[in-house]
C-alpha cells in the first residue's frame, strides 16, 4: 500500500510541476495549443490517480485467512446494525453539506467578485454572503457530531 501512496504522491507532485511549467510564457509561446495540451496532462494525471486508488483499497482487502480469523472473533461479539447507519449517516451529512456548501460559495464568490470590482465598496457585504453559505457546512458538521454522539 506504501507504493500505492507514493506513486499517488508522485503523480500529483507531477500534476503541480506540469501546470506550472504550462503557466510560464515561454512555454505557452512554443505550444500550439496549450489548453489541449493541458487537458491531456490533466486526463492522464486524473486517470491515474483513480487507477492508484483503486489498487491502494484492492490492497487493504485482507487474505482470505486474516479474514477467516477475524469473522471467528466477531461472530462471539454481535453489532448492530444502527452502530453502522449511524456511521453512515455522520458521513453523508458532513459530505453532502460541504458539497452543497462549495456550490453555494462558488456562486456566492464568483457573483461577489464581479459586484467587487464594479463597486469596490461592496466587499463587506459580499464577504457576508460567501459565510452564510459556508455555514451550511457547519451545520453539517454540527449533524454529524451530534449524530456520533448518540452511537
Amino acid at each position: 500500500m506504501s507504493i500505492s501512496v507514493a506513486l499517488m504522491t508522485v503523480v500529483i507532485v507531477t500534476t503541480i510541476v506540469l501546470g506550472i511549467i504550462l503557466t510560464s510564457k515561454r512555454v505557452t509561446k512554443k505550444i500550439l495549443s496549450p489548453v489541449k495540451v493541458g487537458k491531456g496532462i490533466l486526463g492522464v494525471n486524473m486517470g491515474s490517480v483513480i487507477t492508484l486508488s483503486l489498487i491502494a483499497l484492492l490492497s487493504m482487502i485482507p487474505d482470505g485467512r486474516a479474514f477467516a480469523a477475524t469473522t471467528a472473533a466477531a461472530t462471539s461479539t454481535t453489532v448492530s446494525s444502527g452502530v453502522g447507519l449511524g456511521l453512515l449517516g455522520a458521513g453523508l451529512s458532513t459530505g453532502l453539506a460541504s458539497i452543497g456548501a462549495g456550490i453555494g460559495v462558488g456562486i456566492a464568490g464568483a457573483a461577489g467578485i464581479g459586484a467587487i470590482s464594479e463597486k469596490p465598496e461592496m466587499l463587506g457585504r459580499t464577504l457576508i454572503y460567501v459565510g452564510l453559505a459556508e455555514g451550511v457546512a457547519i451545520y453539517g458538521l454540527i449533524i454529524s457530531i451530534m449524530i456520533l454522539g448518540r452511537i
